[in-house]
């Protein structure tokens, strides 16, 4: 009777550490995300109208009637871009729609009469993707990309490379897990990694 009960006694100590040991593992996971919270809400809606201005876009500023006000610009490493007769105007965070408000503001501010202003982007800033691809790095954006075409555009997968998972991170927000196949749209100054495997 007492052996029983001892042995009763181990076989619940023993199921009591495996499931706890389970429960660790399962909370030691990394959180998922198919729709990461940076991600724009409205992935369909042109870029004019979701994109915003960071460090190292390239515009084209047109005012009409004013060719020595318009020309191709930069935005630079404090985020502001260098106008002529305006000076240094914030540009980081803006879509190209408030800068080009922005911009026709100050002008009609003491220099021009109801300034007719475009914004046209030229190049946005490069992506950068690392990891476990065979040629990791910087690369220019181009409009339309997935999480396939940058995987390809790095030379494709090592033989380590987990192909289940990245590790995106964005706008300087947290980096986030994504499960793939995901149709996360990529944008500029994204930074992807590709995880290693493990066997």
């Amino acid at each position: 009777m007492v052996l029983r009960f001892l042995l009763d006694s181990r076989s619940c100590l023993t199921i009591t550490a495996f499931i706890a040991v389970m429960l660790a593992s399962g909370c030691a996971q990394p959180q998922f995300a198919s729709n990461p919270q940076f991600v724009t809400s409205n992935a369909m809606a042109s870029k004019d109208s979701v994109y915003r201005l960071g460090v190292g876009d390239k515009f084209k500023l047109t005012v009409f009637g004013e060719d020595n006000l318009s020309g191709q610009f930069e935005v630079n490493a404090v985020g502001q871009a260098s106008l002529p007769l305006i000076g240094e105007l914030p540009a980081k965070g803006l879509s190209q729609q408030e800068f080009r408000d922005q911009i026709a503001r100050k002008l009609s501010d003491g220099y021009l009469k109801n300034p007719k202003v475009t914004v046209e982007m030229l190049t946005y800033r490069p992506i950068y993707v690392h990891g476990e691809v065979k040629n990791g790095g910087e690369f220019p954006y181009k409009t339309g990309l997935s999480l396939r075409d940058v995987v390809a555009i790095a030379g494709g997968y090592t033989y380590r490379a987990n192909q289940d998972v990245v590790y995106m991170s964005r706008a300087g927000k947290n980096e986030v897990a994504v499960q793939l196949p995901a149709d996360i749209p990529v944008l500029p100054g994204d930074n992807i990694q590709i995880p290693e495997r493990f066997f």
